[in-house]
């Protein structure tokens, strides 16, 4: 085949890549912007606040699995190739998000409501545990090496692009729909267009070009999992740090829909018109995250976190004046959301060089489940506990700088291999020899 044979084949692969990615997300993430209606739906009691940490104990229960799927799919990446994991991990999530969408509620069926949600959930964890090292992988291994960093940032790019459309979607509904419609039946409407939308990415996902060359993949699911805990375990203890600060905030931008609702005391369309001002900010952001491939990764993701860590402070004083209008506090969540997502390219491309291609799949997948799953799955559930407890509006705000202090000396402990130090394409010729 041609040189520009090649070139085109990869290109087709990456968005076909980028779209199974953001439908994973979609399904995964849309969850969080109706955990309201949901807690109503699937959780009794008068309590309002108990049927939402229900709801979103329930979201956070997802992560669980996520390791797992990490392990179990990342490994077969490894050991088959990245298509046959896509193929796999986009048939899991289409048919997790098809049990949330179709299981009756707590007034109809009684305690197998919500059981039959928490197994939709974890469903939805391992296959969003396998997807992340799987695409990842797939993006950064088809790239040109002096584009590595702009084409591994649309792993971020999808997941924006699911915020926004989950979003979107809120927003629509809730233009459309009266109150009592969206709590009945209008929150399952995203659920059901994701599940219907699945089987076309999948047939798109089922003709993707494999990345990995069959001298470098890994020969058995043991000796991957082995591998990774025998020479790699300090990427994997500094990576789930880096992935810390960089979870925490997205799972609280996520969140912003519903702390607009319970705790500013913003109506339904204020709040997710504010999640989803902040999805358009953060994909403007994304687009700064081609600069690591010109400045280094590392250097581009210090200097964007301690950007990010400068203003959340006087960002949130803002937010939660009681002074503050709307259009205020929009405006300000929107240059939050664009500030932080400028270094989240830089942070994928940095912790996907940092695995050789053997393992790149499962350790890359491994390190993010474990951020996620330990901060990420947890975040919405401690923020609204602790809100709560402490009647202090300002926790979203302390709980974001302690995860991105953290994450910054986790980056500053993390030496990238030396062969991507140098030059990318150093990387690629020793990885082909290996």
């Amino acid at each position: 085949m041609s040189r520009s044979g090649i070139v085109t084949l990869s290109f087709k692969g990456r968005v076909a890549v980028i779209i199974g990615n953001y439908l994973e997300f979609y399904d995964f993430l849309v969850f969080t912007f109706f955990a309201v209606m949901i807690g109503d739906a699937f959780f009794p009691g008068d309590s309002e606040i108990g049927r939402l940490l229900g709801a979103l104990a329930t979201f956070g229960a997802g992560f669980l699995t996520r390791p797992l799927g990490a392990a179990i799919i990342g490994s077969y990446a490894d050991r088959v190739g990245r298509r046959a994991a896509l193929t796999l991990t986009l048939l899991l999530m289409a048919s997790g998000s098809a049990l949330v969408a179709l299981t009756p509620t707590y007034a109809q069926i009684g305690l197998a409501a919500p059981v039959i949600l928490l197994i939709a959930r974890l469903i939805q964890g391992f296959s969003a545990g396998g997807e992340v090292g799987a695409a990842t992988s797939y993006l950064l291994e088809s790239a040109p090496p002096e584009k590595r960093a702009a084409v591994t940032a649309w792993q971020a790019h999808s997941q924006q692009l699911a915020v926004f459309s989950g979003s979107l979607a809120g927003v629509i509904l809730a233009a459309l729909l009266t109150r009592e419609q969206l709590y009945a039946w209008g929150w399952r409407v995203p659920f059901l267009v994701g599940a219907l939308v699945a089987p076309v990415a999948l047939y798109i996902r089922r003709q993707l070009p494999e990345t990995v060359a069959a001298n470098t993949v890994h020969r058995s699911t043991g000796g991957v999992l082995a591998d990774l805990l025998r020479h790699h375990g300090r990427i994997i203890v500094c990576g789930i740090f880096i992935i810390c600060g960089g979870t925490v905030s997205t799972y609280v931008f996520t969140y912003m829909t519903t702390y607009a609702i319970t705790t500013l005391g913003l109506s339904a369309a204020v709040g997710t018109t504010l999640t989803l001002t902040g999805a358009v900010a953060s994909i403007a952001g994304f687009a700064l995250g081609a600069w690591a491939d010109r400045f280094g990764r590392k250097a581009m993701l210090v200097a964007t976190r301690v950007a990010f860590l400068l203003i959340l402070y006087p960002a949130y004083r803002g937010i939660t004046s009681p002074d503050a209008t709307a259009t205020t506090i929009i405006t300000i969540n929107v240059l939050l959301n664009f500030v932080f997502a400028t270094g989240i390219g830089a942070m994928y491309v940095f912790l996907s060089e940092a695995f050789p291609a053997a393992v790149r799949s499962s350790g890359l997948g491994l390190v993010y489940s474990l951020g996620v799953t330990i901060f990420g799955g947890t975040t919405q559930f401690v923020v609204a506990w602790l809100i709560d407890r402490t009647k202090d509006p300002m926790v979203p705000a302390w709980y974001q700088i302690a995860a991105n202090v953290a994450a910054i000396v986790a980056i500053l402990m993390l030496a990238p291999r030396k062969d991507t130090a140098r030059d990318p394409r150093a990387a690629l010729a020793v990885e082909a020899a290996r």
